[in-house]
C-alpha cells in the first residue's frame, strides 16, 4: 500500500472518515488484488492494469465513492454522476453495503 495514501487517511479529521476511508481502501484492494494506489488531485485513486477503477473523495461532510468505467453497471438509487462515473456519499452514521459497492467495482473493473 502506498504511503502517501496512508498518511492522507490518517490526517483526515474526523475518525468516522478515516475509518471509511479505510474500510473503502481495503474493499479496493481485496476487490482488485493486483491495484495500485496513488493520490492524484488530492485524493486517493486506484488504478487497475493503468486505468482509473476508483477515487476516495472526502468532503466536509461525507466521503464520496466513486466507481469509474460504470456504463454499464445497474446501480441502486443513491448513487450519482454521470454515466460513465457513479459515486456514492457516505456520511456520518451510514451504514453503506461494502458487498455492493465490491460487485460493482469488481463488474466495472473487470474490462480492463
Amino acid at each position: 500500500m502506498n504511503e502517501e495514501v496512508s498518511s492522507f487517511i490518517d490526517s483526515l479529521n474526523q475518525p468516522w472518515k478515516v475509518e471509511v476511508c479505510n474500510q473503502l481502501r481495503h474493499l479496493v484492494h481485496k476487490t482488485i488484488p493486483e491495484v495500485e494506489e496513488r493520490i492524484q488531485y488530492k485524493k486517493p485513486h486506484f488504478l487497475k492494469n493503468g486505468q482509473y477503477a476508483a477515487v476516495i473523495s472526502p468532503s466536509k461532510d461525507a466521503i464520496a465513492f466513486m466507481i469509474m468505467n460504470a456504463s454499464d453497471l445497474d446501480v441502486p438509487k443513491g448513487f450519482e454522476g454521470p454515466t460513465e462515473r457513479k459515486w456514492l456519499k457516505i456520511r456520518e452514521g451510514d451504514s453503506p453495503d461494502y458487498d455492493l459497492l465490491s460487485q460493482l467495482l469488481n463488474q466495472a473493473s473487470s474490462s480492463f
